[in-house]
């Protein structure tokens, strides 16, 4: 796709999105589907599953394009795995579905992928490269797909942050797309240009939020755009501050399991903000609490931090070809 034409995606798809997605604030704060902002000193209500206006945005571009026969099969395929990811979000929006279920299930929606991309080697710093065929293919594609799309759902929380990150995240690989004659510039164009759209929304103070819908949405175009380009160790490197998340979970809940009765290691979901708009976390064990645990800070602050954490990541990767 030429760049002029991707540009012109991404207005179009950014122009519907800020549309779509004040419709949807809207008709969701009249009929009441609602969260809690929590880290708001009112508690105030906000429209939640924003990311029901990605994909209806997605899937009106990309109708758009079929008409012209602008989007290719492996594209096609791409869209079938987002939705299935944003239907699988958007359940768990309404229905926990519970933390074995979400790593597991997105598994199977990947696989579709699998069926389209072509058998190319991995390619390893200091190792060179190594065709796996088949394992690459039906193994490591899908659970790289929806191990992207978990930590994407997991590094969120402020106003403005997974949406955000999502966004850079997009735009660096649309960029490296570019730079090395990669596939797939249309779906992460559109998607690019949805996501803006919504960040209007969700930046602070957020007058909606993403939903898990609309991360694992994200997650998943992300994730598709990594291995459907041949990123998979560039990939890992913009993702790392993603990665640090999730294991700071992981060790938090381990310390849970090994002291289930020291309240240093209670799990808790939100923490609380002061009277002067700074942050108030019960600990340090995710990388969005890790700051103002040790500093007073504002959410909109913290957000900035992670903004900046992730561009030198994904800078890092730029020149990075695999």
């Amino acid at each position: 796709m030429k760049s002029h034409n991707m540009f012109f995606i991404i207005m179009i798809s950014l122009f519907l999105s800020l549309i779509v997605v004040r419709f949807q604030i809207y008709e969701f704060a009249k009929r009441g589907f609602v969260a809690t902002d929590y880290y708001k000193v009112d508690l105030r209500k906000i429209p939640t599953c924003g990311g029901i206006s990605l994909l209806i945005v997605f899937f009106i571009i990309l109708a758009m394009m079929m008409v012209f026969d602008k989007v290719s099969n492996f594209e096609m395929i791409s869209s079938v795995t987002i939705l299935l990811f944003g239907i699988f979000g958007l359940l768990d929006d309404f229905v926990d579905v519970g933390r074995i279920t979400k790593v597991l299930v997105p598994f199977f929606f990947s696989v579709p992928i699998s069926f389209a991309i072509d058998s190319t080697p991995m390619i390893l710093p200091l190792v060179g490269e190594i065709n796996l065929g088949l394992l690459y293919i039906y193994l490591i594609v899908p659970i790289y797909i929806m191990v992207v799309a978990n930590l994407v759902n997991m590094h969120s929380g402020f106003n403005g942050l997974a949406v955000g990150l999502s966004a850079i995240l997009m735009l660096s690989l649309l960029v490296k797309s570019m730079i090395f004659n990669r596939n797939l510039t249309f779906t992460l164009s559109c998607m690019l240009g949805a996501v803006l759209g919504l960040l209007y929304y969700n930046w602070y103070p957020s007058r909606i939020f993403d939903g898990n819908v609309g991360a694992m949405t994200m997650g998943a175009t992300i994730g598709i755009g990594i291995v459907a380009c041949g990123f998979l160790v560039s990939g890992f490197i913009m993702l790392i501050p993603h990665t640090v998340n999730f294991l700071m979970y992981v060790y938090w809940r381990i310390m849970r399991r090994l002291y289930p009765n020291d309240e240093r290691w209670k799990l808790l979901k939100f923490g609380e903000v002061r009277e002067d708009g700074t942050l108030k976390v019960p600990n340090g064990l995710t990388l969005k609490w890790l700051l103002p645990y040790h500093f007073r800070m504002t959410e909109r602050r913290v957000v900035l931090y992670m903004y900046a954490l992730t561009v030198v990541f994904c800078l890092i990767s730029l020149p990075i070809p695999y």
